[in-house]
């Protein structure tokens, strides 16, 4: 069986507050993209050399760490703690850049749950994998459904969308992801939580027209500091018609929304990751 894990761009990212566990309390609109990994498994046969109960081989672009370390192979494990699954092979083939805030890694655990789940006939239903998703991270449980939504908490507590956050059908997403790991200490060593004057759930409901001024990713103060060449690359996407610019969760990906199809912008960043999306 084959499933396609999809990215996510954050909408806004807001740092409301620090937790007494350390963590901090967000506010996010997650939305899909049709940027997606290709996961598939089968069962292992019973004379197959090998003592892993879920034997993972990864191809397309390289991500860090071994492939028993995988989040496709945590997902598996942790299922098998409560139900009977039999030994499989596992293929990820990578198309979602990792270190880029667009969830790839969340994603591919979340749908190898809902795999499980569908391939083996555990009947969890959407809940019950939301919850053991939400084991593996923040942003697994909403990869689940995949189905944009307003998050809180930090970024397990999910409201569903309602109609009003279909107003990017038949824009253009382009992504630019340059060669930087951003790490969690930067990301968050200039930021001081607050909360913002109006809600990105509001904002994202309002014309596109007014996000430039209204929608904020907090962290892109502290980030583009450190690395100015990620903030140029928002500033580019502007020069070239974006009707919106913003990086995607805690970076390194940054997102221009246009309105047309822009001109190849493999060209302007030449030594990013680049693709353009229609979004649906």
């Amino acid at each position: 069986m084959t499933i396609f894990p999809c990215a996510k761009i954050n909408l806004g990212l807001n740092i409301v507050s620090r937790r007494p566990d350390g963590y901090h309390n967000l506010e996010t609109v997650f939305y899909p993209i049709p940027l997606c990994d290709v996961l598939s498994v089968h069962k292992m046969d019973h004379d197959f050399p090998s003592e892993k109960p879920c034997d993972l081989k990864v191809t397309g672009l390289d991500i860090e760490g071994d492939e028993d370390s995988n989040l496709v192979v945590k997902a598996y494990n942790l299922i098998a703690k409560d139900f009977r699954l039999p030994r499989i092979h596992a293929h990820l083939y990578k198309r979602i850049p990792s270190q880029a805030g667009l969830g790839g890694g969340s994603s591919d655990a979340a749908h190898m749950i809902r795999l499980l789940d569908e391939e083996f006939h555990l009947n969890m239903g959407i809940s019950e994998m939301e919850r053991y998703a939400c084991q593996l991270g923040a942003d697994c449980a909403f990869f689940i459904t995949s189905e944009t939504a307003y998050a809180q908490g930090i970024g397990e507590i999910l409201e569903p969308a309602d109609n009003e956050f279909g107003n990017l059908e038949g824009y253009y997403l382009a992504l630019a992801k340059p060669p930087i790991a951003v790490s969690t200490r930067e990301a968050f060593s200039k930021i001081t939580p607050r909360q913002p004057m109006k809600c990105c759930r509001d904002i994202v409901r309002q014309p596109i027209e007014t996000w430039r001024s209204e929608l904020s990713n907090d962290f892109e103060q502290s980030i583009f500091s450190f690395h100015p060449s990620i903030g140029m690359i928002k500033e580019k996407f502007y020069d070239l018609g974006a009707v919106y610019s913003q990086m995607s969760g805690s970076g390194s990906c940054v997102f221009g929304i246009f309105k047309e199809p822009p001109l190849p912008i493999g060209k302007h960043f030449p030594d990013c990751f680049t693709e353009v999306l229609k979004l649906k």
